[in-house]
C-alpha cells in the first residue's frame, strides 16, 4: 500500500507539471508509423572462467555464443494522449562450450539434462502511453533504475514484467515509479525464471546545477525487504584539461514479510574521487557495510549494485565488509587513437564475516584489467570490441578464480 501512494504521488507530480505548461513532448509526436524504429545489436560473447578452489564442484567453465537483441519502437499516435507499443527479441546461439567438456559456469547460455542448448530465444511487448512528458509501460522491458535494475552483463539482457512510469515534467526532474510481477534471467527462457514476487518502487533524480546532482529512491520487494537508495555526484572543473568528481552512492536495506533473503538490516556505501587529466583519470575510492547480513539483491533485479566497489566479478558487499579502490583510465583520442582506451584497477577487502555472522576477519582483492575500441567511422561504425580480464581471490568466501572475457557488439539501426 505504501509502494502504491509514492506511485500515486509520482502519477500526480506529473499531471500537476503538466497543467502548469512546461514543454511537452506529446504534442510535437511524429505519429505512430512515422515514429517508429527498428534496431538490431549483434552480441558475441566468449567467456572463460578458472575457479581454483581446490576440490570446486565446476573448476572451469568456457562458453562461446552469438546473441541478437532485436528491438521494435513504435512511435506514439496523435493528440493529448499518445498510445504506441514496443516489441523486444532475443537470440542466442551457441558456438563452443569446450567440446562438452566444459560450459554451465559462465551462464552465457541456457542448459537443458543433455547440456548446453545449440540456440534460444525469448521476447516479449510492451504497451505504452504518453501524456505530456510522462511514459507509461506495461509488459516486457529492460529497467534502468538503482533499486530495479535489470542486468545485461551476458549475451542477452535480463528483463522485467510489469508497469513503469517515467516522468520528465518539471526541469531538471526525473521521476520513477514501478510494479514489476516477473524477472528473467539472462540465459533462461521460462516465464520468471528469476522468481520475483513484486516489486515496487518510485524515487528521482534532480540536477540542481550542470555540476551537481541527487536522486533518491525507495523499493519494497514483497517477502524479502525495503531499500532506501541515494546519490550525490559532484564536479568540478579546475582547468579545461583537469577536473574532480566526486560520487557518493548508499542503501539501506532491512528485511520484511517472510524475509526469504534472510534476516536483513545493513548499510553500504561508496565515496569515489576521480581527478581527470586529459587523456588520464585517477580514481579512488571506499566502500563500507555495516549491520546485519551481507548487502542482498537478485529477487528485484539483478544488477542493483550502483557503488563503487562493484566490479567484474565481486562486488565487496559482505557482513562488515571494508574495501578501498584504485583505478586507472586512459583515453587514446588525445594520441591520436580515437575510439581506443584502457582501463586497470585494484579493490583490496577485509575484516568480512563468513556468511553466518561469525567474524572470520576475511580478506580478498581483485585485480580488472580492460581494453576497448570503437570504430569511428565507415560501413563499421561503433563497432565495439572489448577485452576483460580478472583475478579475484579471498581467504575464506568467493573463491580463487581467474576469468576473461572478449566480446564484440554491432548496433545496427535498419529505421
Amino acid at each position: 500500500m505504501r509502494a502504491t501512494r509514492v506511485n500515486l504521488a509520482v502519477l500526480a507530480v506529473a499531471v500537476g507539471a503538466a497543467q502548469q505548461g512546461f514543454a511537452d513532448q506529446q504534442s510535437d509526436t511524429a505519429g505512430f508509423i512515422e515514429g517508429s524504429k527498428l534496431s538490431v545489436k549483434a552480441r558475441n560473447f566468449y567467456m572463460n572462467r578458472d575457479n581454483r578452489v581446490s576440490g570446486a564442484k565446476q573448476s572451469y567453465g568456457e562458453e562461446w555464443a552469438q546473441g541478437f537483441i532485436g528491438v521494435l519502437q513504435s512511435g506514439f499516435t496523435q493528440g493529448t494522449v499518445g498510445f504506441g507499443v514496443d516489441v523486444l527479441g532475443m537470440y542466442g546461439m551457441k558456438l563452443d562450450t569446450g567440446g562438452g567438456r566444459f560450459g554451465g559456469g559462465t551462464s552465457l547460455l541456457e542448459y537443458d539434462s543433455q547440456g548446453a542448448k545449440d540456440d534460444y530465444s525469448k521476447g516479449g511487448g510492451v504497451f505504452k502511453m504518453r501524456i505530456s512528458n510522462t511514459v507509461l509501460k506495461y509488459g516486457t522491458q529492460t529497467n534502468a533504475v538503482p533499486v530495479a535494475y535489470t542486468s545485461d552483463s551476458r549475451l542477452l539482457p535480463e528483463t522485467v514484467e510489469g508497469l513503469t512510469l517515467i516522468s520528465n515534467e518539471i526541469k531538471d526532474l526525473r521521476l520513477d515509479a514501478g510494479h514489476l510481477t516477473a524477472r528473467n534471467i539472462q540465459n533462461q527462457t521460462s516465464h520468471d525464471s528469476g522468481q520475483m514476487t513484486s516489486v515496487d518502487y518510485g524515487g528521482g533524480v534532480y540536477k540542481f546545477t550542470d555540476r551537481l546532482s541527487s536522486s533518491l529512491y525507495y523499493a519494497t520487494t514483497d517477502e524479502y525487504f525495503r531499500k532506501y537508495y541515494v546519490n550525490t555526484n559532484y564536479k568540478l572543473p579546475l582547468t579545461s584539461a583537469q577536473s574532480l568528481e566526486f560520487d557518493f552512492n548508499g542503501y539501506d536495506t532491512k528485511s520484511i514479510g517472510e524475509a526469504r533473503s534472510g534476516d536483513l538490516d545493513n548499510r553500504i556505501w561508496s565515496l569515489q574521487a576521480t581527478y581527470n587529466l586529459g587523456a588520464h583519470s585517477f580514481s579512488t575510492a571506499y566502500q563500507q557495510v555495516s549491520g546485519k547480513g551481507d548487502y542482498v539483491y537478485g529477487p528485484d533485479g539483478n544488477a542493483n549494485y550502483w557503488f563503487a566497489n562493484s566490479i567484474q566479478y565481486s562486488d565487496f558487499d559482505y557482513e562488515d565488509e571494508k574495501s578501498w579502490q584504485a583505478r586507472y583510465d586512459l583515453n587514446m583520442v588525445a594520441y591520436g587513437v580515437p575510439g581506443l582506451s584502457f582501463m586497470t584497477r585494484y579493490v583490496k577487502g577485509f575484516d568480512f564475516k563468513n556468511g553466518k555472522g561469525v567474524d572470520i576477519d576475511g580478506k580478498a582483492w581483485e585485480r580488472d584489467v580492460e581494453a576497448r575500441y570503437v570504430v569511428q567511422n565507415g560501413p563499421a561504425k561503433n563497432l565495439s570490441f572489448k577485452v576483460r580480464q580478472a583475478s579475484y581471490r579471498s581467504s575464506e568466501r568467493g573463491g580463487q578464480l581467474d576469468e576473461v572475457r572478449l566480446i564484440t557488439e554491432y548496433p545496427i539501426n535498419i529505421f
